[in-house]
């Protein structure tokens, strides 16, 4: 089994000092569990938990996940403290609120670093104990926005939906390894995710945008009033990762699933529209297997 039956299991959680990866850190240890968890910085994760940053089932390990080998050392400094790691949650990144003519080649790259090739660094440090052992629970925290897409968030899309497709590949390589995969995409949580810090803004502002501007304003003024609550979501990773039987898409809130079933019914608007177009690209008297 990926998650232990009796006694305490063994996290890693990536982006762990803020948000929804704060959360889930301090319900674990409270829970009992051991979580070996990333940052930028210990200090801040340190302060930010209190008097449960003191407890010998925390190791909080400062790492640059587009680093390859600091995620690696990282992996191990984990497996030498605890043993075998039970789950993993890729949940590290921030948000990033441009045009997409907008984004600097800089930019992209930087955001890809921390949510495609830093969770993919990740991945390849930890699959290889739990493919020795077949046994774990990889959860990816993807986003609403790794399904359907807003205007003025294409570069954020681009990163959750490269996720998205890494992670689905990884679900169907891994399954019958003893290995569980699931997403998770939360709608709005209320966390800090749209303060500042964590919501970066363009450092060049192109002309006609006008409506972005309008939309980045009214982000910038929704914290405190986002729909989702951040404790509850964190209590829902842990439950997929006790139960094992969530879907590999799991949303998290009402706007979420909202915002996912209206983009299903527009996919499918969009086949039955492409329907006959789609058909006349076929070799003629070839079968399709499709």
């Amino acid at each position: 089994m990926p998650y232990p039956t009796t006694g305490p299991a063994t996290w890693i959680v990536t982006g762990a000092s803020h948000g929804l990866g704060l959360e889930l850190v301090g319900q674990l240890l409270r829970r009992g569990d051991r979580v070996a968890a990333t940052t930028r910085s210990t200090d801040r994760l340190h302060a930010a938990l209190g008097a449960a940053a003191g407890t010998d089932r925390l190791l909080a390990l400062p790492v640059q996940l587009a680093d390859e080998r600091d995620v690696a050392a990282a992996v191990t400094a984990a497996t030498d403290r605890f043993g075998a790691i039970d789950v993993v949650v890729n949940n590290a990144g921030y948000g990033l609120l441009a045009a997409v003519e907008e984004v600097t080649d800089a930019e992209a790259r930087a955001m890809f670093d921390v949510q495609v090739f830093g969770a993919w660094n990740v991945l390849r440090a930890v699959l290889p104990g739990m493919r020795e052992r077949r046994s774990g629970h990889i959860i990816t925290v993807s986003s609403i926005l790794g399904l359907t897409a807003f205007p003025g968030w294409g570069a954020y899309c681009a990163a959750k939906y490269a996720v998205e497709g890494l992670t689905a590949a990884l679900a169907a390589e891994v399954a019958d390894l003893g290995i569980r995969v699931n997403l998770i995409e939360p709608g709005y949580l209320r966390t800090d995710f749209l303060h500042t810090d964590n919501l970066r803004l363009p450092s060049r502002v192109a002309d006609g945008y006008d409506g972005i501007r309008t939309m980045t304003d009214a982000h910038l003024a929704m914290p405190g009033t986002q729909l989702g609550d951040p404790a509850r979501a964190a209590a829902a990773i842990i439950a997929v990762a006790r139960e094992g039987t969530a879907p590999l898409h799991q949303v998290l809130g009402s706007d979420a699933h909202d915002l996912a079933t209206a983009q299903v019914r527009a996919l499918t608007a969009d086949l039955s529209a492409g329907h006959a177009l789609a058909l006349t690209t076929d070799i003629t008297g070839a079968v399709s297997t499709a």
